[in-house]
């Protein structure tokens, strides 16, 4: 890489760091609650703004007299998650991830299935809170909703380099905006339930009239009425149940707790469950008692920040706030969707590039990689977050059931101490995310969730075949037995284009590993060519100019053709072609230099029995290498004559000969 192009990687991403500081890198309790509770605890952003713009077709206040019972269900089952998932984190303290357990416990087929949709649930985390986040700052400055695309992109650009730096930096940025907001949703919730004590405040907010939901998620009441409203609670739960994701998060990333994990990722587990419950049903309530709606312009949180803080200082730091927490909501995913992928590598499920960590020991390819799926969802569905919802929550709910359902098998198959207790709230939590699933599908389908349906099944095709394609290369690589290496015949070609110091580095270079050299010249330009003969037999070094015709002007297909002749007249041949290759001083004069090299070695790639090897030519470093071998000569006056004779023609100049040197 150019030196430029690392001082700036340096800059943005900070020095490599070396392997041994892995353990150093490790979170403490509080720094792993902002890092991988943000997606969780961010979630009463717009988990009850979902219900609502289901049950909004009620008549008058209807919608909102539903929406606390509705959220005290989704807390109930946030809790029975949460428990299940403790026991998880000490059944698999080396990270209990649902594509883990459920591949040990349930077979290699329930864990592609689960590692399909944490892979789609972790891409749409980032979708779903940047565009949140983005929402909560254009609800206070409208005119900037025109540009939430763009501003979507650059918070996630800008998490991507900082999850590049390392996860302990990335925690240590995450940590405040995460207890700031934890702050201020203390007081949003406790001001919010004193004014109501105090009789101050049971007004509606007065607002832009609402999203008719009928439009927006294509519901159809038409049904009797008892099924009809059966119906919309199921669909206003289902789409509560998005305050859940990131539950998972924990239990997926015990490795990244300082000693003793499980104990540290279980309290922290149990921190992230009593914050978002109340958090939930603390903005659930307020919107029931204030008659909050969620409209096109501004989001519930935001209509009840400026009715408990008003319009000054605390409103405006409260929506920063949110802005920041759902943005950072997005690292859950960048910490752990890395981490699964490299899991997946490891077990040759995803390209291997994807199991290395960087410089920084984070799992760099990871990070970039999500970066740019969440970007292109963004910008397909325009950072709007009502049409990315019905994506979201399928996914976790799947995850959910096949890691509780693997966890039951593993009680049954261990009979650990407790194992019967154990196996019975892990079979409860998987029941109820089991039906919680089919509620998601069945209820969402229309409107969205068919996407999702189809691409899980996608996902993990793509991950079967990723895996036989490993497979059956290791089955072409394998080397079986110890049986002679039998030397072939081992013929070398460069091409040239003229008489230059490159051409004579690259000719020497070729001698040195084959007595049998041809050097090929592609005529386009006859007068040109016959020039260079004439130079070519002046030179006189012991190697033959072959020319080759090109009618059409192309240089590559005659000089393909020419090795394939070659191997076809000897079939056991090795071909090794030498080309020479100019590398000038700065990296924009690369530009100013045409690529024969790279278009050459593109086109052997897919032949057998031939070999490209590039020999570099450094502008700029010739008066130096003069220098350098004079003093040699100096030095040394009976150095081999074969020697001498190699460096004068690395020198030599177009058009000479070592004799017009010598005199010179």
């Amino acid at each position: 890489m150019p030196s430029t192009l690392m001082r700036a990687k340096r800059l943005l991403v900070g020095r490599p760091l070396a392997s041994e500081r892995l353990e150093h890198e490790k979170l403490s309790k509080t720094t792993a609650l902002a890092v991988l509770s943000s997606d969780a605890i961010s979630s009463v952003a717009y988990a009850t703004e979902q219900i609502l713009f289901v049950l909004a077709v009620l008549p008058g206040i209807a919608a909102t007299a539903y929406v606390f019972p509705v959220s005290v269900v989704i807390v109930a089952l946030l809790v029975l998650v949460g428990l299940s998932y403790r026991q998880t984190i000490f059944a698999y303290p080396g990270g209990g991830g649902s594509f883990t357990v459920a591949k040990e416990n349930l077979g290699v087929r329930a864990g592609l299935v689960a590692a399909a949709a944490l892979l789609t649930d972790y891409v749409l985390t980032v979708s779903v809170s940047i565009s949140s986040g983005v929402a909560a700052i254009t609800s206070a400055y409208p005119q900037l909703a025109t540009y939430k695309v763009t501003i979507c992109i650059c918070a996630i650009l800008l998490l991507m380099l900082v999850n590049l730096r390392g996860v302990r930096e990335s925690g240590a940025l995450f940590s405040l905006p995460t207890y700031v907001f934890i702050a201020m949703m203390l007081a949003l919730i406790g001001i919010g339930l004193y004014r109501l004590r105090m009789g101050h405040a049971l007004a509606p907010v007065v607002g832009p009239p609402h999203i008719d939901p009928v439009s927006q998620h294509g519901a159809a009441l038409s049904a009797p009425v008892a099924f009809a409203f059966f119906y919309l609670m199921l669909r206003g739960f289902a789409e509560g149940c998005a305050a859940m994701t990131g539950t998972e998060a924990i239990s997926n990333g015990i490795t990244a707790f300082r000693a003793p994990a499980p104990k540290n990722a279980a309290k922290t587990l149990g921190w992230m469950v009593g914050i978002l419950a109340v958090f939930f049903l603390g903005v659930s309530w307020l919107a029931q008692q204030y008659a909050v709606m969620p409209t096109q312009s501004e989001t519930v949180l935001s209509q009840l920040g400026r009715h408990i803080f008003g319009m000054g200082k605390v409103y405006f730091v409260f929506q920063y706030a949110t802005f920041a927490i759902l943005v950072l909501a997005a690292n859950t995913a960048f910490a752990d969707f890395p981490r699964l992928a490299s899991i997946l590598a490891s077990e040759k499920f995803m390209p291997r590039q994807l199991a290395a960590r960087g410089d920084r020991l984070a799992f760099s390819n990871g990070i970039v990689m999500l970066a740019l799926v969440a970007i292109l969802l963004v910008w397909i569905f325009h950072a709007q977050t009502t049409a990315l919802i019905p994506l979201y929550a399928i996914g976790v709910f799947v995850c959910f059931t096949l890691s509780q359902a693997g966890i039951v098998r593993h009680w049954f198959a261990t009979r650990a101490p407790g194992w019967k207790w154990k196996a019975a709230l892990n079979g409860m939590g998987a029941i109820a995310t089991g039906i919680v699933s089919i509620v998601q599908v069945v209820t969402k389908f229309t409107s969205g969730a068919w996407i999702v349906v189809v691409l899980i099944p996608l996902i993990i095709l793509l991950l079967r075949a990723i895996h036989e394609h490993y497979r059956l290369f290791a089955e072409e690589v394998k080397f079986v037995g110890h049986s002679p290496i039998v030397p072939l015949q081992h013929t070398v070609v460069v091409p040239i284009n003229a008489i230059t110091k490159a051409t004579a580095g690259a000719l020497v270079y070729a001698t040195t590993i084959s007595a049998d050299v041809h050097a090929i010249y592609i005529d386009l330009d006859s007068a040109a060519t016959v020039q260079l003969r004439a130079d070519w037999d002046k030179w006189d070094i012991g190697v033959d100019l072959v020319v080759i015709q090109s009618p059409y002007r192309s240089v590559l297909r005659p000089m393909v053709e020419y090795v394939e002749n070659l191997r076809r007249d000897s079939p056991g041949e090795l071909v090794t072609v030498v080309v020479p290759e100019i590398v000038p001083r700065r990296w924009w004069e690369h530009f100013l230099h045409n690529k024969t090299a790279l278009y050459i070695r593109t086109a052997f790639l897919f032949k057998p029995n031939v070999v490209v090897t590039a020999v570099p030519f450094h502008l700029g470093h010739s008066a130096r290498l003069r220098d350098r071998f004079d003093y040699d000569e100096q030095l040394d006056e009976s150095l081999n004559e074969d020697v001498r004779m190699t460096r004068e023609m690395m020198l030599m100049e177009p058009g000479g000969s070592p004799d017009d040197k010598a005199g010179a």
